[in-house]
């Protein structure tokens, strides 16, 4: 995700580079028929890419609307989890009481929490979601979601085994389970609306038809412009036509946000977020850690990208 506000101009340009080199071909070529070769009666009059431009715009204005509607979805999704993480590691800290044997099943549910989003975040992004969870997970949590496909969902059905655990040896009642059930419930919600996402792909149709009508439009802008500026039509075509191009590419971006790429949601930052809340709140319980005074942390330089 890109988080840098002053992206570079290279990273801008660097995605509609090869767009532009054909631009400025085609805008060229019609310049020197035009001028050399006596095609001077060949004039498409102003008015005419004006309307189409204003038709493109519209239509241009629509589809990035629906495009970052999806990221923003995607976004408003993974911070329902982010607040079902810290509901559910609060729930686990405070319905369970304290001691050896119980400390040690809550560090196992809130550790296996964390490793349950850095697994959904990989999963999103079709990448193998059982790696990397080594320090997280006991071998047995390991084997156990080995055997499923979709190792988001094993993590959770094994957090709903502990909790049916914690309440048959009494250390939670009925209505305990029930919160934390639904709370484990939210977070098969949220990851069922990321994969409808994920899943559902953006009408193809609508893209091309668009794309097709910003290339038409390109094409007939330097015989519009070519009467009244001449050899400055080139870079007026050029620069007219990479904010086409640009909010095109834009929307395109945007209607995936689990591709990884720069536009994606941050869902791994977002999910070490989750990790150090976590971790903090754990070991706030844990006896003796309040007794020494934490360091002021220095504040940290802008990041590019974290994805």
């Amino acid at each position: 995700m890109l988080l840098k506000e002053n992206i570079p101009a290279t990273y801008v340009f660097g995605k509609i580079k090869k767009e532009l080199i054909m631009v400025a071909i085609y805008s060229s070529v019609i310049y020197f028929i035009h001028q050399y070769y006596n095609f001077k009666e060949v004039s498409i009059p102003l008015t005419v890419p004006t309307i189409l431009g204003t038709i493109i715009s519209l239509l241009l204005a629509f589809r990035s609307n629906q495009a970052y509607d999806r990221w923003w979805e995607a976004r408003i999704l993974w911070g329902a989890i982010v607040n079902d993480c810290r509901t559910f590691t609060r729930q686990i800290l405070t319905f369970v009481e304290d001691g050896e044997e119980k400390r040690a099943l809550k560090e196992r549910m809130v550790n296996r929490q964390i490793a349950w989003c850095y697994s959904l975040s990989r999963h999103l992004r079709r990448q193998n979601g059982k790696q990397n969870l080594e320090a997280y997970l006991s071998n047995d949590d390991i084997a156990n979601i080995e055997r499923m496909d979709n190792a988001p969902v094993a993590l959770n059905e094994l957090q709903g085994h502990d909790l049916r655990t914690l309440y048959k040896l009494g250390w939670i009642n009925e209505y305990q389970q029930v919160a934390m059930d639904n709370t484990l419930t939210g977070f098969i919600n949220s990851m069922g609306g990321c994969e409808r996402i994920k899943n559902t792909v953006f009408p193809a149709t609508y893209s091309v038809y668009i794309h097709w009508l910003v290339l038409f439009f390109v094409l007939l802008l330097p015989f519009s412009l070519i009467e009244f500026f001449g050899i400055l039509q080139v870079p007026l075509v050029i620069a007219i036509s990479s904010a086409f191009f640009l909010i095109e590419k834009m929307a395109i971006h945007l209607q995936d946000p689990f591709e990884n790429m720069p536009t994606d949601t941050p869902t791994t930052a977002i999910s070490r977020k989750i990790e150090q809340d976590l971790k903090q709140m754990l070991k706030d319980e844990l006896p003796g850690v309040n007794d020494a005074v934490p360091a002021k942390q220095p504040v940290g330089a802008a990041v590019f990208y974290i994805l």
